[in-house]
């Protein structure tokens, strides 16, 4: 008798094991199936009951990036789009995560949980979705030619609504003929999956010292009144700190627009550790929140804590450990420019309702406070004497106003510096935040700007 009892407590127990594990399975197939469904191993949804289906894809002019016919997925006409818009739109492969075609390819199917992919819109509302972007092919068009054969990345965005209007990235290929990568070549493609706007950090430089000088605002009460002298060195800790020229004595207004290592070194020092990491994070660093849409903005990283004054000093100037990405140096100068307050970037446009039907985010009122109005003000005063001395040099955004910041990043090991250029146009009828970012492409007034008056000209006209 007592070994038919454990047998019954035995089948029992494999009984409700069965159909719990049943339960907890469908409910998680409900819940989850379109994230299963969008892994890189479904490959069938590039197939032609996938992206073969898949909807079209426009730039904000309703010019077509991406679309579907005879069971094949075809992109732009024009070989420069295409290479241009790749990490934003992606290809075939999906091997850029990032990209639309990666993020949102349920979307563009008309993945339907009961009726599965590539099914007409007649079937319960089922078949292709259109989705249009707020980018202007033109613009990237023109600042992908502008960047040449270098590495880097250029984004602009409007920082009143946080449009995205130019988002591209170098190295690039042309997604109707994706390459073979194999370990003979790879090393022409490094890095080619990866949209450098959101998904890199390189060291940022001198356009880190709008960090140091919104830091010097906030906590050296009488940083106006001073004034710092630059012998084109400066000691710390036994470690010399070098300028491109010794500028003299100069105000701290002065000191910004000669992009002057020294004072900026000394100012770091002044503020402090402590001080100097907390308005870093303030302005977004060390945060792994921001997004694009919903697309991750990869993790920019400050912190010279315990590292002591010739780190510190170091770290005030953007070398050191610092890490700086595209998309959050514009954001930053959309807080300038917007007195404060960052407008969080997104890149598909609402059209009307459809972004609550297809769950798709947009983060149009995620505002992101970074400064007080005092600050900005007063950072904004300071990007504006940046930016004159540029256009004396011959910089000029498509004759408008602007303010900003240029860098020129040391990453040692016998290579070219990395070049910056960040900042905004101070027009309320052209609301544009910049960055751009050409890696081993020397002095950021002469390698980076380029990139931008071109992405910027193309907007304007």
């Amino acid at each position: 008798m007592k070994r038919i009892m454990t047998r019954s407590l035995i089948l029992w127990f494999v009984t409700f094991a069965f159909l719990a594990g049943t339960v907890f399975l469908g409910v998680r197939v409900v819940l989850y199936s379109s994230d299963w469904v969008q892994q890189p191993f479904n490959g069938h949804l590039a197939s032609a009951s996938g992206l073969g289906r898949a909807g079209k894809i426009s730039d904000r002019n309703q010019k077509a990036l991406a679309y579907s016919e005879n069971d094949e997925r075809h992109y732009s006409d024009d070989l420069t789009t295409r290479e241009a818009l790749l990490h934003v739109v992606g290809d075939n492969t999906l091997n850029i995560s990032t990209a639309i075609q990666s993020r949102y390819r349920t979307n563009l199917s008309g993945y339907n949980f009961a009726l599965g992919v590539g099914l007409p819109e007649s079937l319960s509302g089922a078949g292709n979705k259109d989705l249009t972007l707020t980018v202007d092919a033109d613009a990237c068009r023109a600042a992908y030619s502008a960047l040449g054969s270098h590495k880097g990345a250029c984004v602009v965005y409007n920082y009143q609504t946080g449009e995205v209007l130019c988002d591209v990235s170098a190295p690039s290929y042309d997604p109707a003929d994706p390459p073979t990568i194999t370990e003979d070549n790879e090393s022409n493609y490094d890095g080619v999956y990866l949209d450098n706007v959101v998904s890199s950090t390189f060291t940022p430089g001198s356009v880190f010292k709008i960090i140091t000088a919104a830091a010097a605002i906030d906590n050296i009460p009488d940083i106006d009144q001073q004034s710092f002298t630059c012998y084109g060195s400066l000691d710390v800790e036994g470690n010399p700190i070098t300028c491109e020229y010794a500028h003299g004595t100069q105000s701290f207004k002065e000191a910004f627009a000669n992009s002057c290592n020294c004072a900026f070194a000394q100012i770091a020092m002044q503020v402090g550790e402590t001080k100097m990491k907390e308005t870093a994070e303030k302005l977004g660093f060390n945060n792994a929140d921001f997004k694009m849409s919903d697309i991750p903005i990869a993790t920019s990283r400050y912190d010279a804590t315990g590292a002591g004054e010739n780190y510190l000093a170091w770290s005030g100037i953007g070398q050191y450990e610092d890490l700086a990405n595209p998309m959050l140096m514009a954001m930053i100068s959309s807080a300038v420019a917007n007195g404060g307050t960052a407008s969080s970037p997104y890149i598909v446009q609402d059209d009307g309702n459809l972004m609550d039907k297809l769950n798709i985010s947009v983060n149009k009122s995620k505002d992101i406070d970074m400064l007080s109005s005092t600050t900005a003000s007063k950072v904004k005063e300071l990007m504006k004497a940046s930016a004159e001395s540029y256009a004396y040099r011959g910089v000029s955004l498509a004759g408008l106003n602007f303010c900003a910041k240029t860098g020129t990043a040391e990453v040692g090991q016998g290579k070219e510096p990395t070049a910056w250029f960040v900042g905004f146009i101070d027009d309320p009828n052209h609301p544009y935040a910049f960055a751009a970012t050409v890696v081993e492409g020397g002095y950021g007034i002469t390698a980076a700007t380029p990139v931008v008056e071109a992405a910027i000209s193309a907007l304007v006209h």
